[in-house]
């Protein structure tokens, strides 16, 4: 069987050491991967890009349609764009979809959660459109745009991966009682959509309750479905709930193109010392290998990691072990 091309981004600061712990997991599988090796964010302006985005990057995206991404620095208030705001825009990437699932070996507050963000990616305030600042600094603005065909994109897509998942509810997240013109027309979207899927059980929650919910009783909800800005906000809190950010893994998906990712930042005070958490991009690898029907691979994965998990002698500093990067990923390789 041929092998499959895969764009390999390590990303910034503790990204190539956790997408290196990552590529070992997978090259320990029966699958077959032909790995194209690209640079973006500061990792390609230390090249000499002039881009963070550099078109050789893009050419490997388009051609393999498949991305496996560590984290990339992106400047906070000033600087370059986000790189990651960038790819999901051009590729039209616009479900970003963000597990939550209990892991044990942790001190997070609970041990029994399954939860299933469903973002849409690519419109709303957080797309960044309109952004400007008076020339005397003293007003800023920007511009959050919802149409209805980004809207029945993403509501169906939440929809239909709730049935073929086997889950029992969605949940919609807006805050149409104030943003009655933007978060109005999604919900009022998703009440359209919500009646072709009587299979499904359906509710609709103002988001700031909803995040009141989710820290009070989080195992009552399944699949959550809600815009741009809203889905970047519960899904962290919902990585908070299972230990972090670090344990937490991303997908973003299009009709073309799907990008698997950690979900946290660069870290860049700890790169290069072996001891970053690789959780959330080793499980990002098994999101991929479901999207590919490799789902008894995947499950393997998730499964090694739980094991590693619950013995705990090799987990990393950040969720109080002592184990390293590569050690850890070594612990996950025998449990395969």
């Amino acid at each position: 069987m041929a092998s499959t091309p895969l764009t390999v981004i390590k990303g910034d600061g503790i990204g190539p050491d956790i997408v290196d712990a990552a590529l070992k997991v997978i090259d320990a599988l029966d699958v077959d991967f032909d790995y194209d090796y690209v640079e973006v964010g500061q990792a390609a302006l230390d090249a000499g890009e002039t881009d963070p985005l550099p078109q050789q990057a893009i050419d490997s995206i388009e051609r393999t349609g498949l991305v496996l991404k560590g984290p990339v620095t992106t400047p906070v208030g000033q600087g370059y764009r986000s790189v990651n705001v960038a790819m999901r825009k051009h590729f039209d990437l616009y479900a970003n979809v963000r597990p939550t699932l209990s892991l044990p070996g942790t001190k997070s507050r609970y041990d029994n959660l399954d939860i299933i963000t469903v973002r849409e990616n690519t419109g709303g305030m957080y797309s960044g459109q309109g952004q400007t600042v008076s020339e005397d600094g003293n007003r800023a603005e920007a511009l959050s745009v919802i149409t209805r065909s980004e809207s029945e994109h993403i509501l169906r897509f939440a929809f239909e991966m709730a049935r073929a998942r086997g889950r029992k509810k969605v949940t919609l997240a807006h805050k149409a009682n104030i943003m009655k013109s933007t978060s109005g027309l999604f919900l009022k979207v998703g009440r359209e959509i919500a009646e072709e899927y009587d299979d499904l059980e359906y509710e609709e929650v103002i988001v700031d309750a909803c995040a009141m919910k989710l820290v009070m009783a989080p195992e009552k909800f399944d699949v959550i479905v809600t815009t741009n800005l809203f889905g970047d906000i519960i899904s962290d809190l919902c990585a908070g709930l299972i230990g972090g950010l670090g344990l937490a893994p991303g997908a973003n998906i299009g009709d073309d193109c799907a990008m698997f990712e950690a979900v946290h930042g660069s870290a860049p005070d700890i790169a290069g010392q072996n001891i970053a958490n690789p959780t959330s991009v080793i499980l990002a690898t098994a999101l991929m290998l479901d999207h590919l029907d490799l789902d008894d691979q995947a499950e393997r994965i998730r499964q090694a990691v739980r094991g590693a998990m619950a013995d705990g002698d090799r987990t990393t500093p950040d969720i109080g072990g002592e184990g390293s990067t590569q050690g850890f990923a070594d612990a996950i390789i025998e449990r395969l």
